[in-house]
């Protein structure tokens, strides 16, 4: 079952003159078709500008189409009277987690959700454990926020949508304002959770090393869907995925530099493990020969 599928999605915003008059209109979004079924982790990609952060809006309905329609769960994004549920089944996590934590109190920020959910006061402080135990940050429930590196912040912003208990997670660039070992410590989190609690996860971002285990990844441009395929196929394609501006990790572009000079190295080269396995192979294969 589909847990996400746009249909020819198109997003326009109105373009205004500093008098404030209306001169024309920009397409953001132009007919989008992508799906993600049950459990699967899908990555969005694209450099800024190209649409990927509006489309993440209107997976939880923050948005709604000019034309084409979104499908969250089976519910409509259009419709009104399903707003509540579209907002229940897709939890988004931001790019600054400072937007989106409230309390003054880990555990009470944690709990917010819950709670306006109408979810009883002993299930709150239950799911409140559970959530900051899966993320990893359960010793520090009675800190201030305030007080917390990005990584961490970034993490109990995300105990905050699961605690709600959604069936997808739309994270738009989580990891845009953090360091590397932040990065990690929000993607391990993030597979982890996936893993335990089977949520589907639509990851939006521009770094390319962090699509590698995706399901199927969607490269946009201009508003379009450029590119699609699993993450074999996308990276296989390096020239045209440097046309799209989008930053190639070194160990593919090095595969593939070895593969134009003759190299008998295979196109779509993720981790560096691989790329020495395929280099280790030639080696014990020309001293055979030999």
């Amino acid at each position: 079952m589909e847990m996400i599928q746009t249909e020819k999605l198109v997003y326009e915003y109105e373009k205004r003159d500093e008098e404030g008059n209306v001169i024309g209109t920009s397409r953001a979004i132009d007919e989008v078709d992508i799906e993600a079924k049950e459990g699967q982790f899908i990555a969005i990609l694209g450099h800024n500008g190209s649409g990927k952060s509006t489309l993440a809006k209107h997976l939880n309905a923050i948005l709604m189409p000019t034309e084409g329609s979104v499908w969250v769960n089976g519910k409509n994004t259009s419709n009104p009277d399903e707003l509540w549920n579209v907002r229940q089944s897709a939890g988004m996590v931001f790019q600054n987690p400072d937007n989106q934590i409230i309390g003054t109190v880990v555990e009470e920020d944690v709990g917010f959700g819950p709670e306006n959910l109408g979810v009883p006061t002993d299930e709150i402080w239950q799911r409140v454990e559970e959530s900051l135990k899966a993320v990893g940050m359960i010793e520090y429930r009675h800190h201030s926020p305030n007080k917390l590196s990005g990584g961490q912040k970034q993490r109990v912003a995300i105990a905050g949508v699961v605690a709600m208990e959604p069936k997808c997670i739309v994270m738009d660039e989580p990891t845009a304002m953090l360091d590397p070992v932040g990065r990690r410590e929000v993607l391990k989190t993030v597979h982890k959770l996936r893993k335990q609690k089977k949520v589907t996860v639509i990851l939006i971002t521009h770094y390319m090393e962090e699509v590698v285990d995706a399901d199927k990844i969607f490269v946009m441009d201009h508003g379009k869907v450029v590119m699609e395929g699993s993450p074999k196929e996308i990276f296989s394609k390096v020239d045209e995925l440097k046309s799209y501006r989008l930053d190639v990790p070194q160990v593919t572009i090095l595969a593939d530099e070895l593969r134009k000079r003759g190299l008998d190295i295979p196109k779509g080269v993720l981790r560096k493990e691989e790329l020495v396995e395929a280099v280790e192979r030639l080696i014990s294969e020309n001293g055979e020969k030999k």
